[in-house]
């Protein structure tokens, strides 16, 4: 594999970037620079310069996880198998609101979720994925936020895998209960 330079994309999504990282290979495999302060801090004004906390999800093939926008930025990322990310801007007043950004998710490729910006999955990988998050604030129980259910028809999210909205093990309770997109307090 060739090496890759940093790059960080705007998308249709205002502060929402989808990032290439650095990646350098060698006969022994390929090292990816998850996050350097100095270079990913250019990549959006949005980008926090350090993280309070970093979860890892294990997600098997076809469950969504999302749509949720906590009150915090984050920066996702697959370190293993294959994703399909889908983004909704949820801010009132935002000139990019109700927009809804898709990206295939990869090794070496990243997502800075602006605060306010709906973040969800599917996991797309034979084996499902491992999902990393960055948040700049820690997550709290009851913290403000807002969701909406990924099958909402109106967002028209095409998720890759038929999802069943009745089966657990592809679409939690809780996801499935959340609003649609409409019932948002800045629609």
């Amino acid at each position: 594999m060739p090496d890759v330079d940093f790059e960080a994309r705007p998308t249709e999504i205002d502060g929402l970037a989808v990032i290439t990282v650095k990646q350098v290979s060698d006969d022994r495999g390929t090292v990816r620079e998850l996050f350097r302060a100095s270079t990913h801090a250019g990549a959006t004004p949005a980008m926090p310069r350090q993280f309070a906390q970093v979860n890892l999800t294990s997600t098997r093939r076809g469950a969504i996880r999302g749509l949720h926008g906590e009150a915090m930025t984050k920066l996702v990322a697959v370190v293993a198998g294959e994703a399909f990310g889908a983004y909704v801007d949820a801010r009132p007043g935002s000139h990019s609101f109700g927009t809804v950004v898709t990206v295939p998710l990869r090794l070496g490729i990243q997502v800075l979720v602006p605060n306010g910006v709906l973040n969800g999955f599917q996991a797309t990988g034979e084996t499902g994925c491992e999902y990393l998050y960055g948040f700049d604030v820690e997550w709290q129980p009851g913290m403000p936020g807002t969701g909406a259910n990924p099958l909402d028809p109106e967002l028209a999210i095409a998720w890759p895998i038929r999802i069943d909205p009745d089966d657990r093990a592809l679409l939690s309770a809780k996801d499935a209960a959340l609003p649609p997109f409409s019932r948002h307090p800045g629609v």
